[in-house]
């Protein structure tokens, strides 16, 4: 657990996700990187009650990358607001397949969570019922067989940049669920939570955290080089 924690002050905590963890507890009943957490604290300051941690944001359990948890109750509920008010700027990697698309572009879309299937679905206009959704994706770099794109999130929907990148017509390497060929070897998606930026809710100071890529997939080692 410790090496994956990439920031912490008595405030919060983040960590760098790996492919497959859970971010909170669901019906699988897989231990959550929330408990495990929890209780490396708890082991590593030898606390004697229960440890408080709360989750600010999510991201899927294929995807890897920064996650904020809060220390305290009072950055909790202040970094919750931020989000909200989307006060944390969030920048992902993805990796596609190699298409012709426009070197840098701004994806408007509208989203509709289907709730049997887990997925959303995408409308290019206005729909019932469907939420508006906004990216912009930048082509950062070229490999032999996949382009790298960096991503800007303007808002935060279910599935968004999976949907929205499939729509497009280059879905996520891996991701079966919104259309890739093939899956991965460890089951998850090349979508990377890269880099959080925010104003640190209770000492006021610029706060800019990057996350290593996963080193055991080639592609991605690849993307660092």
């Amino acid at each position: 657990m410790k090496e994956q924690i990439v920031y912490e002050d008595n405030h919060l905590l983040v960590v760098n996700k790996k492919v497959g963890q859970l971010v909170q507890g669901d019906k699988t009943g897989d231990e959550s990187l929330l408990e495990a957490i929890k209780n490396f604290i708890k082991k590593r300051d030898e606390k004697p009650g229960n440890v408080f941690l709360g989750l600010v944001h999510r991201i899927d359990r294929p995807t890897s990358g920064l996650v904020i948890y809060a220390k305290t109750s009072k950055a909790l509920s202040r970094l919750t607001q931020m989000v909200k008010n989307r006060e944390v700027k969030k920048t992902y990697w993805a990796v596609v397949a190699k298409e012709i698309i426009p070197k840098t572009q701004r994806l408007v879309h509208y989203l509709k969570k289907n709730e049997k299937t887990n997925k959303a679905i995408v409308f290019p206009k206005a729909t019932d019922g469907a939420k508006e959704a906004i990216l912009t994706y930048n082509v950062i770099k070229a490999l032999e067989n996949y382009l790298l794109l960096e991503i800007d999130l303007e808002t935060g929907r279910h599935h968004q940049i999976r949907a929205q990148l499939s729509k497009t017509g280059v879905p996520i390497k891996g991701d079966l669920k919104y259309g890739a060929p093939r899956s991965n070897p460890d089951g998850g998606i090349n979508l990377h939570a890269r880099k959080l930026e925010f104003i640190h809710p209770v000492t006021k100071e610029n706060i800019e955290i990057i996350a290593p890529v996963p080193q055991n997939d080639a592609v991605w080692r690849a993307c660092e080089e």
